[in-house]
């Protein structure tokens, strides 16, 4: 049996109507279990902080959480030396909503002033990444289609049936990041009002993938 193979590429532009704040805890404490207590408390005012912007306590979800000991380094007698400062908790978190600048202030402002002096960045997503992904697909076959018709009309032979269709399955990144620098509340500026007046209009997300398809041919 003879075949022919082709690959398809797929390419989508779409605008991002969701916006992610990660959000990053940190405390330091020479127990370990007062370490984890700490971060504990810490995730709870986050909680607290968060829902008074109209979201659920379960919206902010963990992206990653460890605990590691802390050393520091020190001379003694002129030679260099490393001592045990204590146990340190990083805690990542993310909140997502569909985009509105005015809500986004509020809660960059909040974050901002809280006690907990959390790191923060922002990022832009889709709502519905399912729904991009299949239409991603959808071109990338439809591309192979158009390449193999030519191809075999190019070289005096049909297609026949599809044999074997080849697809990655990978995992496709529907995120913009359109301040390239970590937020803290350091940088924010002093403002008599409680928000932050913001004006960002993400870049559309430009993705893109490929699907290999087989043909029988005669």
């Amino acid at each position: 049996m003879r075949t022919i193979r082709v690959t398809g590429k797929g390419q989508l532009k779409v605008h991002p109507d969701m916006t992610r704040i990660t959000i990053t805890l940190e405390g330091l404490h020479k127990d370990h279990g007062k370490t984890l207590q700490r971060s504990s408390e810490d995730t709870e005012k986050l909680r607290q902080l968060i829902t008074g912007f109209g979201f659920e306590p379960t919206d902010l979800k963990t992206l990653m959480f460890g605990v590691d000991t802390e050393h520091e380094g020190y001379r003694e007698n002129g030679e260099y030396r490393s001592r045990f400062v204590g146990y340190k908790y990083t805690h990542m978190m993310k909140i997502e909503f569909e985009s509105d600048n005015k809500r986004l202030g509020q809660i960059l402002y909040a974050l901002a002033h809280s006690p907990l002096a959390p790191e923060f960045h922002i990022s832009y997503t889709i709502k519905e990444p399912e729904r991009a992904k299949n239409e991603l697909l959808g071109k990338a076959v439809a591309d192979a289609v158009q390449k193999a018709a030519i191809l075999t009309s190019s070289a005096g032979v049909r297609l026949k049936d599809i044999q074997n269709i080849d697809y990655s399955w990978g995992e496709i990144d529907f995120e913009v990041h359109p301040m390239n620098r970590t937020v803290d509340a350091k940088m924010c500026c002093p403002t008599p009002s409680p928000s932050y007046d913001l004006n960002i209009e993400p870049d559309d997300i430009a993705v893109s993938d490929t699907v290999t398809v087989v043909w029988e041919i005669e």
